[in-house]
Formats: structure tokens, sequence, C-alpha cells
């Protein structure tokens, strides 16, 4: 049983040179396509240091807000006598302020990362 496009013709009238060069330009764009996707599939996303500075940031974005949050609530302890209510409260204020602060700027990244990657689809 003869293929679709295979070399086995049997009984069939030979291709004319349109229908040749029809079925080349189709096979053209097909290999374009594949080698497209698959150079774009190899392409890492982002280099390991850009990675990296990201997670830094993310995490000191994080510490910054539980320590300053730590550090206000001892300074209020030490001055109004609270203690250890006024470390208690602020120290969970800080946890909930770090935990926003990495979320805006996980969002920043997200989206700039999304533009970025949307501006060099447009260049090719």
């Amino acid at each position: 049983m003869a293929e679709e496009g295979g070399s086995d013709r049997a009984g069939k009238a030979p291709l004319t040179d349109a229908e040749l060069a029809r079925r080349f330009d189709r096979l053209e764009r097909n290999l374009a396509t594949e080698k497209a996707e698959r150079a774009a599939a190899e392409r890492p996303a982002q280099t390991d240091g850009a990675g990296m500075a990201m997670a830094f940031r993310l995490a000191s974005e994080f510490v910054a807000g539980v320590l300053v949050g730590a550090a206000l609530g001892w300074g209020l302890d030490r001055i109004a006598g609270t203690s250890p209510w006024g470390l208690i409260v602020l120290l969970l204020l800080g946890f909930c302020a770090g935990v926003l602060n990495v979320v805006r700027a996980a969002g920043r990244m997200s989206t700039a990362g999304a533009t970025k990657r949307a501006e060099d689809g447009e260049g090719r």
C-alpha cells in the first residue's frame, strides 16, 4: 500500500512542476516552523545569574519586612514597657508586610518578563 506523497505512484500520472513546487514550499514551511519551535524550546528562559538575582531580591524583601517589624516591636516594648506584646504584634505585621512585598515584586518581575518575551517575539 502506498503512502500519500510516497515514491510508489504506480498507476498515477507523474506530478507536474507546479505540484512539486507546492509540495516543496509546504515542506519548507513545515521545516521552518519545526526548527523555530525547537530553537524556542532549547533556548533557556534566563541565565542562572538573573534567576539567582531575582531569588535574592525576593528573599531580601521578605527578610527586611520581618526584621523591621521585629525592630519596631522591640523598640516599642522598650519605650512603652509593653513587653512582649509590641514585639509579637509588630513581628506579625512585619511578616505580613514581607509577604506582601514579595508578592508585589514577583508580580512586577512576571509582568516585566512577559513584556520582554512579547517584544522579543514581535522583533523577529
